[in-house]
């Protein structure tokens, strides 16, 4: 049995025999008995069946937005830098001479965005598909047909941040030019970054 939205308002239950019969379009939201959301008719393989619509490359409602992706970086960051302060704490310590003291800290500096970037491509084309900062916003990053993503995507993403950076920041305000809140780098890479959603 199947209910459905028609002008805000749901509608049923329906069996897919009655379905059948009415006009579906395929973002038409539907919901089953199970689900704890409603979700587009093209996103149940049964309704694809019976209504003949193609399979979804991705549900647009479920975009991560900018936010979300600042604040996942946000985690990240900082989680990297205060393993590395304690590092370098501790280092200090044992360290007499001030100009090693000054190269230790330099050489730091340098570590962090390093070891961000690795992190990044490690994460994002592993199981999670994301670091702990996406994980702990619900976010994670896909391909353009919403599968997860190679090693080598996720290095040519994180390559591609470059270029958005060297944009002075229009490449991560593109995200608002674009139906799918691409960056530039994921529109560069064909990635997606998404949120969870109930299913």
């Amino acid at each position: 049995m199947y209910t459905i939205v028609v002008k805000g308002k749901p509608q049923g239950p329906y069996t897919l025999e009655e379905l059948k019969k009415m006009e579906i379009f395929p973002d038409t939201f539907v919901r089953k008995p199970g689900m704890d959301d409603y979700k587009e008719a093209h996103e149940l393989e049964e309704l694809r069946e019976l209504m003949g619509f193609r399979k979804p490359k991705h549900t647009p409602q479920y975009f991560a937005s900018f936010d979300q992706r600042l604040m996942a970086w946000a985690i990240d960051f900082f989680i990297i830098t205060l393993v590395y302060a304690i590092i370098l704490a501790i280092a200090v310590v044992s360290i007499e001479d001030k100009d090693n003291r000054i190269a230790l800290v330099a050489t730091v500096c340098l570590l962090i965005p390093f070891t961000k970037f690795l992190y990044n491509v490690i994460g994002e084309s592993s199981k999670t598909q994301g670091t702990v900062g996406k994980k702990m916003m619900d976010i994670k990053v896909t391909g353009d047909d919403g599968a997860a993503i190679s090693t080598g995507t996720a290095l040519v993403r994180n390559l591609a941040k470059i270029v958005s950076n060297m944009t002075l920041g229009f490449g991560y305000l593109y995200c608002f030019l674009n139906k799918k809140q691409q960056c530039l780098h994921d529109s560069m890479a064909s990635t997606l970054v998404v949120k969870d959603r109930l299913l």
